[in-house]
């Protein structure tokens, strides 16, 4: 059985294990921080401690997929136009192929769940996912593309994800100093 849309679900998947997994990380440290601040005793007295982390986890979870699920659809914008620059292929055989990658996603949401509670085991299990990823992505269209398109395929990315990052974490730090230099100090 050869269908096409076979593997269409995986996105999703791969999007709640990634939440879920930097959720419950979340949840662990939230308590933690309302534990010290002396908060979570208050907060008992409303609500059942089994309620209190429930709440904690849905709310978590929530916005953790939310910024995943806008970050897959800035990556395959990105992957998208990259293959419209320097792809010769006008019918989509290059994407379908690539689409099988969504696997890999999956595998990496699903062992960042044993890495929990480590923040840094998180990030190194997200980072490591989009390098594979990105490895299998080069790997699949290698065979269609000359030298010059397939660095032009690796580097676009690359660059966009870079301009991207750096624009956001310019403008995070003029908000931040903007912040403090009001502050009346």
């Amino acid at each position: 059985m050869k269908n096409t849309y076979l593997f269409s679900y995986l996105p999703i998947i791969s999007i709640l294990l990634f939440s879920l997994s930097f959720a419950i990380y979340g949840e662990m440290q939230m308590l933690k921080l309302y534990g010290n601040l002396g908060i979570y005793q208050g907060m008992l007295e409303f609500f059942s401690e089994a309620g209190i982390k429930l709440a904690l986890l849905i709310v978590l979870l929530l916005l953790f997929f939310m910024v995943f699920a806008a970050l897959k659809l800035i990556s395959d914008t990105i992957l998208e136009l990259s293959l419209l620059f320097f792809s010769k292929d006008s019918e989509g055989k290059a994407l379908n192929s690539v689409r099988k990658g969504s696997v890999i996603y999956v595998i990496g949401g699903a062992c960042s769940l044993f890495s929990v509670q480590f923040i840094f085991g998180l990030g190194s299990i997200y980072i490591a996912t989009n390098v594979v990823a990105l490895i299998y992505f080069v790997n699949k269209l290698s065979p269609s593309l000359n030298l010059s398109r397939l660095v032009g395929l690796v580097f676009f990315p690359i660059f966009v994800w870079t301009a991207l990052i750096s624009i956001v974490a310019y403008a995070g730090l003029k908000l931040y100093n903007s912040v403090i230099a009001s502050l009346p100090i």
